[in-house]
């Protein structure tokens, strides 16, 4: 039943024109950012070329796009979750789900998994461009690994939080307002932590950003990756709870 809610999720946003324009200017963005930072290698190239251990392709080119990347990801990923279990409430159908034999998590998990379907499919294509630098030039493997596995992890927890939100109203347009403060929240929490070395600490811990820049370095450590399966699983809960307390109301 998960598998079917996911696929018609994922169906369901391909044939809206709002998927295909979300990844139409996300490829467009970056497109250029890429083309910019490849121009900027070329220039500096020979002046790297004697410099014992000088930054590669990788370096230059492919990971400041896949860090940039998390930030446009960030601020369409409102677009795409806000009407995931708000259009529910706001027509009638999330009734008809309470009386289906199925359970709050297969419905969740349903649903996240036919977002995060079309997350890993926007990634594979931004993926395509650090792949093309193969044709002139070489890539540091374990970077571009731990680049890809970070915005996959960054993206997934995105969606995680945009789906609970999703579940708070019937209204679409109050879902993505809220993911946007939420994320960004979550984004730039790091900011305050000169506000005490314990307190920094946590707010470095908390802050989604700052686990993902870590792997930006190509440190591939447990403590970021237990870090984003908690956020991801918490969310779950949390939407997963919402929805049975509805139940319950029901």
């Amino acid at each position: 039943m998960i598998s079917v809610i996911a696929s018609r999720e994922l169906r369901g946003l391909f044939l809206s024109p709002l998927a295909w324009s979300v990844l139409g200017v996300l490829q467009l963005i970056l497109a250029w950012l890429f083309l910019i930072q490849v121009d900027t290698f070329l220039q500096v190239q020979p002046r790297l070329a004697g410099i014992e251990g000088a930054p590669g392709l990788t370096d230059l080119v492919a990971t400041p796009m896949m860090g940039a990347a998390a930030t446009f990801i960030m601020l369409l990923i409102p677009l795409l979750s806000m009407r995931l279990l708000s259009d529910e409430f706001r027509n009638g159908t999330f009734s008809l789900l309470l009386t289906a034999p199925i359970s709050m998590s297969q419905i969740v998990l349903g649903k996240y998994l036919g977002i995060l379907g079309f997350l890993v499919i926007a990634v594979a294509l931004i993926l395509l461009m650090p792949l093309s630098l193969l044709l002139g030039g070489s890539l540091d493997w374990g970077k571009l690994v731990a680049a890809v596995m970070g915005l996959l992890l960054v993206s997934a927890s995105f969606a995680a939080i945009g789906l609970f939100i999703s579940s708070l109203t019937a209204q679409p347009a109050v879902a993505a307002i809220g993911t946007y403060g939420s994320l960004l929240f979550f984004w730039i929490i790091s900011l305050a932590a000169g506000s005490g070395e314990q307190g920094g600490q946590f707010f470095n811990w908390l802050s989604l950003q700052t686990h993902y820049e870590s792997m930006m370095k190509g440190l591939i450590r447990s403590s970021d990756l237990v870090f984003y399966t908690l956020v991801i699983a918490a969310f779950l809960l949390l939407t997963i709870r919402r929805l049975d307390n509805l139940r319950t109301e029901a």
